[in-house]
């Protein structure tokens, strides 16, 4: 275990000793772009307190974490910029953990060119990149890499559900998840450490070894459950991906509409109007979705365009979270009619295949569209799942979308600070990386002890070494273990002033 963490230890401090030596005191507009009302520049480094003094009439440093009203003026001409509230916050009670400062000034782009000008004047100060500040609260331990990942996720956040799934993992807890199983992990690595360093005899207490295996085993399921989630954090992060699909001229393009409240799609009598796929982005009950309006299907089309039109739909289909299929209503009644053996279930079954369409979505729903063309829809024909509607009257409408908002919830689930989930494809590959070290160390460990053989014939320093291995996985989601390149990834994305 000393071992072990001597290793993390010195990993640190070489990334401190390298950061460190390298870093200039930074600047930049943390507020976002455009004209506003107040706009916000940070300042971050060794060298803030100078850069606060220099540009203010402050004699002596400012009282930390104090707003003072100041003119502002620039070191080389002298010129007035603005006046507005200065504040400092001496390290490590700052965000990045370093001496900071912030100018908060009025929101035109001139005052804030002007102020960035006036700052890049002062020897040592350089602009930041994208991630910067958050980047340098990582390596102040004031976040983990998974927080930091849960502020950028939150700058990108676009509806509420992505809002409470982007806060819970930037408050750590999704941290605090993977550091226990760490922590035990850590534990377990000792008792081994500790027998190859110290033991005096061959034997291993068999019944200490049996503990450990049903820690392990306790562990590898936490983390099979969390990993078996369905992608819903990952899908709630990117945003759910919906197709609209069915025969010619069913109502496709209406619904879209009705579920983008306002004219996304083309809508006419003429059968296939839509021939390629389109888009449209919204917001369901806090839930990201990209809808897509597709081309109709049917046998054979009329032209090449029109079979790559169907080409793309069993496509958009084929790879979509969540399907609605609309079916016209007069068809549907009239094959009820003429085969009265049969149920809609049937109907269904000879549209799909008719279409040549393949559900793989999990969550799915039929929409019989057009009944406000048929005398009554039928009452005693209730399906789960599906629907008589009419997107001409409205009809049904409320029920369907309720059922949409339902399917959405099933696909992304609601994020709590209980459960946190997976958002991050980088974890899930960790995770998995470190389950085959589990299995590994389960499987030949069980094996040996449930054998003829005594368990003194276990290689301890072969099984220390996949829970060593497991460790450096979890170590490498929440930055414990880490490389430039890791980093480099993650805070790309990141906007610059963040």
């Amino acid at each position: 275990m000393l071992k072990l963490k001597g290793a993390f230890l010195s990993g640190a401090k070489l990334i401190m000793r390298k950061f460190s030596s390298s870093a200039n005191t930074i600047y930049s507009l943390s507020s976002g772009q455009g004209k506003c009302g107040v706009a916000v520049i940070r300042v971050s480094g060794l060298k803030s307190l100078t850069a606060l003094m220099t540009l203010t009439t402050f004699k002596a440093p400012p009282t930390p974490r104090n707003a003072y009203l100041k003119k502002i003026f620039h070191p080389k001409s002298k010129e007035f910029i603005d006046r507005g509230l200065i504040l400092w916050f001496p390290g490590p009670g700052s965000f990045t953990g370093e001496d900071s400062c912030e100018f908060h000034v009025h929101g035109g782009r001139a005052v804030v060119a002007a102020l960035l000008d006036a700052l890049g004047s002062v020897p040592g100060l350089r602009p930041a990149e994208p991630g910067e500040f958050t980047k340098r609260a990582f390596y102040s331990g004031k976040m983990d890499l998974t927080e930091a990942e849960g502020i950028a996720d939150l700058i990108h956040a676009e509806t509420e559900m992505q809002r409470k799934l982007a806060v819970i993992q930037a408050n750590g807890h999704l941290a605090k998840k993977y550091n226990v199983w760490r922590e035990k992990l850590t534990r377990i690595l000792a008792h081994f450490e500790a027998f190859i360093d110290f033991g005096e005899d061959e034997n291993f207490d068999e019944d200490v070894l049996r503990k450990v295996m049903r820690d392990v085993g306790e562990i590898k399921r936490e983390i099979t459950e969390h990993i078996d989630d369905g992608r819903r954090g990952e899908i709630l992060r990117n945003g759910v991906r919906a197709a609209i699909v069915g025969a010619p001229n069913v109502g496709k393009s209406s619904f879209i509409n009705i579920l983008g409240e306002r004219p996304v799609s083309i809508v006419t009598d003429i059968a296939g109007t839509t021939r390629d796929i389109v888009e449209i982005s919204c917001n369901i009950s806090g839930y990201p979705v990209t809808i897509s309006d597709t081309a109709g299907l049917r046998n054979k089309g009329n032209d090449i365009v029109e079979d790559e039109g169907m080409l793309r739909a069993r496509e958009c289909a084929k790879h979509a979270d969540f399907t609605i299929i609309i079916m016209d209503a007069i068809q549907v009644v009239e094959y009820l009619s003429k085969n009265p053996q049969n149920s809609i279930r049937d109907y269904i079954e000879e549209y799909l295949k008719a279409m040549e369409i393949e559900i793989y979505s999990p969550e799915h729903i039929y929409l019989v569209n057009k009944t406000d063309l048929i005398s009554e829809a039928p009452t005693n024909l209730a399906e789960q799942r599906l629907f008589w509607v009419s997107c001409k009257n409205s009809f049904g409408l409320q029920i369907a979308i309720d059922e949409v908002r339902k399917s959405l919830k099933n696909i992304c689930g609601e994020p709590t600070t209980e459960n946190p989930v997976l958002s991050q494809a980088r974890h899930r590959h960790l995770l998995c990386e470190g389950l085959i070290h589990l299995n590994v160390f389960h499987d030949y460990v069980g094996i040996l002890l449930n054998s003829t053989n005594s368990p003194v014939e276990l290689d301890y320093a072969i099984v220390a070494e996949e829970i060593r291995s497991v460790i450096q996985s979890i170590g490498k989601i929440t930055g414990s273990v880490t490389t430039e390149d890791i980093l480099d990834v993650i805070f790309r994305d990141f906007c610059i002033g963040k």
